[in-house]
């Protein structure tokens, strides 16, 4: 499967917030890598994870997805 490239646009107001966003993303099957920036309350993750697999990891820390799209 190919890989594809995600980007979030996360409400995360602390650490605490990013590193429960890390937490999931690194047990995900089909996650190569991921960056989370706090000052830009963006998460982007690479993989062959689907979008909605990664969505709905994100949303179960019950940190607020303001948005989301595919960018490659």
């Amino acid at each position: 499967m190919a890989d594809h490239t995600y980007k979030f646009n996360v409400k995360m107001s602390c650490s605490g917030c990013s590193g429960a966003v890390e937490r999931v993303l690194k047990k995900l099957d089909g996650v190569s890598s991921y960056d989370i920036s706090l000052a830009n309350q963006e998460v982007i993750v690479k993989g062959s994870a689907s979008y909605d697999t990664v969505l709905e990891k994100i949303k179960k820390t019950g940190k607020e997805v303001i948005s989301g799209e595919t960018v490659e």
